[in-house]
């Protein structure tokens, strides 16, 4: 049995952040929170969302306390505005961070307790609050899945919540608001799309469905990720970038992931890190691992990144994809190694076997001994 899980209504296209105070009418709202970071209060853009939604009539809160990694502490922060404001609708304004701190805050809205109670699997009972997520980065897709992936302070583990509540009413992806993303931003949240395609096209829970959203992905993502790094106002390639990172998210809320992300949410739990860039480290060194398990896929994901493998083998064809994975990451500034980013190998073991009880592993098409993912870690440094 497969499921296929999306938002109910998805706008895409230029222009189309001036839809929102609309949408949040047909949703019966009337005082929105806006769920954002402090980067996007400084750059104005928040009080551009607000002044949408006041135009149309709304009331609107900004809650600008988001961090890179969400913490329990800011979805506990956000909850605390939206109780003492008296919010009935959420729009969360921003990339993954933004996204999943609102869906944090949401489920304590409509389901109340702490929002480690939902970590795993469909662990909420009662329907979330209406929330419309305004995406501002082409990489996470957060704005149209139901993952919200939440930093236990304490454990100083990212927790996966994979919920079918959580998933978005509304999502829109305006490339006009991504123009402004600087090319490192850029660079990382575009890797991160490659990874959640790869990841669901490899994955054991593959569909025909989500393969097709994910092969048409990964060739947009080779083809126009260098361009928007080169040059962020190239609309273009936003606006491609903007369709890719959607396309990927289709593929990975329904196939899932596998232990690229298992391990990456290790890598920013414990030491914060951005998420994008842990992804583009690890994906060639899990998929080497994974070679054996899924070469005819690998092969595929070659022709998709324009490799050309007329006359290799399988196993031949499914190398190139992994190379021509480590020359994009190289060609966009991603560091080489986790050493660059100040990882330690002492550390391993525990990051290791925290991603072995990561949901995300679940579907990876290699089942994966311990020993195994620390030596995928020690090939990443």
């Amino acid at each position: 049995m497969s499921a296929y899980y999306i938002p109910t209504v998805n706008l895409l296209g230029r222009g189309t952040i001036n839809e929102i105070g609309d949408k949040v009418k047909t949703l019966g709202g009337k005082k929105v929170l806006i769920v954002t970071d402090s980067g996007l209060v400084k750059l104005g853009m928040a009080d551009k969302v607000k002044n949408i939604l006041e135009d149309s009539g709304l009331e609107a809160v900004i809650f600008g306390g988001v961090q890179p990694n969400p913490t329990d502490k800011n979805v506990e922060a956000g909850f605390k505005v939206w109780k003492e404001e008296k919010c009935d609708t959420i729009v969360s304004l921003g990339g993954g961070s933004s996204h999943d701190c609102a869906k944090g805050v949401g489920l304590l809205a409509s389901n109340g307790g702490k929002i480690h109670d939902y970590e795993g699997i469909d662990k909420s009972t009662n329907p979330m609050v209406p929330l419309i997520a305004v995406n501002t980065t082409a990489g996470t897709a957060s704005e149209m899945t139901r993952f919200c992936i939440i930093t236990d302070t304490n454990r100083k583990v990212k927790m996966a919540i994979v919920d079918w509540r959580v998933t978005p009413k509304i999502s829109i992806n305006d490339p006009d608001l991504m123009a402004g993303m600087p090319p490192a931003l850029t660079a990382a949240t575009g890797m991160d799309a490659l990874t959640h395609a790869i990841e669901a096209y490899v994955s054991t829970a593959a569909t025909p469905l989500t393969d097709s959203a994910a092969l048409m992905a990964i060739e947009l993502i080779s083809k126009y990720l260098p361009v928007a790094v080169a040059n962020g106002m190239n609309m273009e390639a936003r606006e491609k970038m903007a369709y890719a990172q959607f396309l990927a998210g289709m593929a990975f809320n329904n196939a899932s992931l596998g232990y690229v992300h298992a391990m990456a949410h290790q890598l920013g739990g414990y030491y914060d890190l951005p998420h994008g860039v842990c992804n583009a480290i690890l994906l060639p060194h899990v998929e080497q691992f994974n070679l054996i398990g899924c070469a005819d896929k690998l092969r595929d994901v070659a022709i998709a990144m324009g490799e050309n493998v007329e006359g290799l083998s399988v196993y031949d064809a499914a190398q190139k994809a992994i190379d021509s994975i480590k020359k994009l990451s190289s060609s966009i500034g991603i560091p080489s190694g986790l050493k660059a980013l100040g990882v330690k190998e002492e550390d391993f073991e525990v990051m290791a076997k925290n991603a072995m009880a990561d949901a995300c592993q679940l579907t990876n098409p290699r089942t994966a001994t311990l020993e195994q993912v620390i030596q995928i870690f020690k090939n990443a440094m």
